[in-house]
């Protein structure tokens, strides 16, 4: 493996001051040269085994990737922490010391869990990690196991070069932070926040695209900032009987009206302040498409519906109650009460309740004047010199609200060049990320944490 360690001379062994010169400037290069070509095909093998773990949420339990990153970390020599309020909910935390122990730490912040699968939809096992046409395919390649292997051989190729950084460095990989977080990051924060206290952080977010924020253009957004996740549940209420006889008191039609009446929302008349300033900085129009309409506006998706009586439901039965949910997502600064009041006002009907589901959080947007952000920059640039670099707003959301909500600068980065077709994967039956970006992502990281901060 290459993640074996360099043997030291002897213990009391003598060494003159020309030879310590001469080691020195050994480790110097080398560190400052990791040899890539042995490093990528073990981390490609170590994104494989990773993939092929499977840890869809729900139900959480990351017993089996909280092990494996464990045993990774252990051959170098790292000694990894797992924590957590039960066997399945397993978080980790692990340190590589700096040079300066009085500073607070960089957090790299990933997580184990991946959203469920419809196998069938697949065109390929979506747990088997196979690589076609030049992408690695499999549930989590691009949220966020990809990244994960990314911050984890950064770290590891570190730590055997025997480089020190500036300060703490801490990675930590939550359970559950496609459910909220509820015994992943906020369980963290709350029982175990000294071990955490970081300067700033590192999560998923931002990315590098020549077709999704402008066309032919290459951008590479660093998420500062992300929507609020606004979820409602609406239920309607009506008489149940036949379906030989309709009626006009069926649930199901009273949603149906009811949900086109939620969906028709006022156009978005406030600019957000993250998405002008992309505007400024790309420097020609935006593409219009439905990532650069979902940060620029509220938006909201039907996303499920369930209504009918027995199991499988009876086709002739009308049921007397039924219910959708839809996924709003507001602009930071966005008065999520506010927003709620006006879709019970659009519906305007007693036979039908809204119901908040998720909590929003608005954390509002991280600055970008930190030595973090501009090391990501620079990191960017050393690999794409010809890249506009941008902080950007990001329409979904990650662990990072609730830092940003202890007032701790957080940046989203996904060190790739995706295009549309390929980012769009995320959470979808075909989800993949293309190899030779993974490669270039590592070393990106690489960069970022080698920086003096």
């Amino acid at each position: 493996m290459i993640w074996k360690a360099n043997k030291h001379h002897k213990v009391g062994q003598a060494v003159s001051p020309v030879i310590c010169l001469v080691l020195l400037l050994s480790s110097t290069l080398q560190a400052a040269d990791p040899n890539w070509s042995a490093i990528e095909p073990v981390a490609l093998d170590l994104l494989q085994q990773y993939i092929r773990i499977d840890s869809v949420n729900p139900p959480v339990d990351s017993r089996r990737p909280a092990a494996f990153f464990k045993a990774e970390l252990e051959k170098v020599g790292l000694h990894p922490k797992l924590l957590g309020n039960s066997p399945e909910h397993m978080n980790m935390i692990v340190r590589l010391e700096g040079r300066d122990r009085t500073k607070k730490p960089l957090m790299i912040l990933n997580h184990f869990d991946v959203v469920p699968v419809d196998a069938k939809a697949w065109s390929m096992n979506p747990f088997g990690a196979e690589i076609k046409d030049g992408m690695i395919w499999g549930r989590g390649a691009l949220d966020m196991k990809g990244i994960s292997i990314m911050h984890l051989v950064s770290l590891v190729t570190m730590k055997r070069l025997g480089i020190v950084p500036s300060r703490d460095i801490i990675m930590v990989t939550t359970c559950d932070e496609e459910t909220n977080g509820t015994n992943g990051i906020r369980w963290l924060i709350a029982n175990h926040w000294k071990e955490l206290d970081p300067e700033w952080v590192i999560d998923e977010g931002g990315f590098g695209t020549r077709d999704i924020l402008a066309k032919d253009k290459l951008i590479f957004g660093i998420s500062v900032a992300e929507k609020q996740v606004t979820q409602l549940r609406l239920r309607a209420k009506g008489t149940a009987g036949h379906g030989s006889q309709p009626i006009p008191d069926n649930a199901n039609e009273i949603l149906l009206r009811a949900i086109y009446k939620a969906l028709d929302q006022p156009p978005t008349t406030r600019q957000n302040p993250v998405v002008a300033e992309m505007r400024a900085t790309i420097g020609s129009p935006m593409a219009d498409n439905k990532y650069t309409a979902a940060i620029q506006k509220n938006t909201m998706s039907l996303t499920t519906l369930t209504a009918g009586v027995g199991n499988p439901p009876k086709v002739n039965v009308i049921p007397s109650n039924s219910e959708a949910t839809i996924d709003c997502r507001l602009l930071p600064g966005v008065n999520s009460a506010e927003f709620i009041s006006e879709v019970k006002a659009r519906i305007n009907d007693p036979r039908v309740s809204v119901e908040l589901i998720s909590a929003p959080a608005d954390a509002g947007a991280s600055t970008t004047k930190t030595p973090l952000f501009a090391a990501i920059k620079r990191a960017i640039l050393n690999a794409n010199p010809t890249a506009v670099v941008t902080p950007m707003l990001v329409p979904h959301g990650t662990d990072s609200v609730q830092m940003r909500l202890r007032g701790v600068p957080s940046y989203g980065l996904t060190p790739m060049i995706l295009d549309a077709a390929t980012a769009g994967t995320m959470h979808s039956d075909q989800e993949r990320i293309p190899v030779a970006e993974f490669y270039k992502g590592i070393r990106i990281f690489y960069d970022v944490l080698r920086s003096e901060l």
